[in-house]
């Protein structure tokens, strides 16, 4: 009787508890809920970048920060996508090894989606069109296209399309020397170690206009059209969220912005040479 008469005083007492104090109760329980959700922070992925590449990528001399057109794109994108970005400075032919053993989650490096690359890292969709052109000092009036480089040194950077597309179409009518940069490949075509340097077009126009600018030239049409994408590891679950951030900076202008900030006009309208 007396654990009976204890039983009827609580549930007595329960039902003296106003129906508000108990929805205001609920109601502060699951805002609070939200509330810790709203705070927890993003995931923060590795992104590898070659600071080579300018500019794609580039290590700003007064801030110490990557800059570049990938650097301000995988920023712009990467909240939309739900992750947070640590850009890490790595050349390039790190990068897909890197990618590979899990060392980075991604990267932004001007990297050009191929079928063989796809076999081992996923990319994201492409949102940048390229190709290869060939680099020659200036005065050097005696190449214009990639036939004229039989019997020449070529640089080109390790692992690059630029070296593989050499390599391919010239075989052992060059003597193909690979550099970890571009810096490097182009230092050594200015104090005259190789002929020419083989590689991105952006890269190539970069450079000529700028700390190469009455040194060297680009010459020749542009070459196996190729397109960049984000890269990830195979299997990485951040495909598709950046590939919908990607789209949303297009829809809403920023990509425009962007890229208008980096190269000032669309991209040069020189025909492509497929081979």
């Amino acid at each position: 009787m007396k654990m009976f008469a204890s039983f009827s005083q609580n549930f007595k007492h329960s039902l003296s508890i106003s129906p508000r104090s108990s929805i205001a109760a609920m109601a502060f329980t699951i805002l609070a809920g939200i509330g810790q959700s709203q705070a927890a922070p993003l995931p923060k992925l590795s992104v590898a970048a070659d600071p080579s590449v300018k500019p794609f990528a580039y290590m700003d001399q007064k801030s110490h920060q990557m800059e570049g057109f990938d650097m301000d794109l995988i920023r712009a994108l990467a909240p939309l996508a739900g992750y947070q970005v640590q850009v890490l400075p790595l050349d390039f032919a790190g990068i897909i090894p890197a990618l590979q053993s899990g060392n980075v989650q991604a990267s932004a490096s001007s990297i050009t989606i191929t079928d063989a690359r796809k076999k081992v890292i996923d990319f994201s969709n492409p949102y940048y069109d390229s190709g290869l052109q060939v680099l020659v000092k200036d005065g050097q009036n005696g190449v214009s296209s990639m036939e004229d480089l039989k019997g020449k040194t070529v640089a080109a950077v390790t692992g690059s399309t630029g070296y593989i597309f050499t390599q391919e179409t010239l075989g052992s009518d060059v003597k193909l020397v690979p550099y970890a940069t571009y810096a490097a490949a182009f230092l050594a075509l200015t104090v005259g170690n190789t002929d020419a340097v083989v590689g991105d077009q952006p890269m190539l126009a970069n450079y000529s206009t700028t700390a190469g600018k009455g040194k060297v030239k680009v010459v020749g049409p542009l070459y196996h059209g190729e397109q960049y994408g984000i890269a990830f590891n195979k299997g990485s679950p951040w495909v598709e969220p950046t590939n919908k951030a990607l789209q949303t900076l297009k829809e809403n202008g920023t990509y425009a912005q962007i890229y208008q900030k980096w190269f000032g006009v669309l991209p040069p309208q020189t025909p492509i040479v497929q081979q």
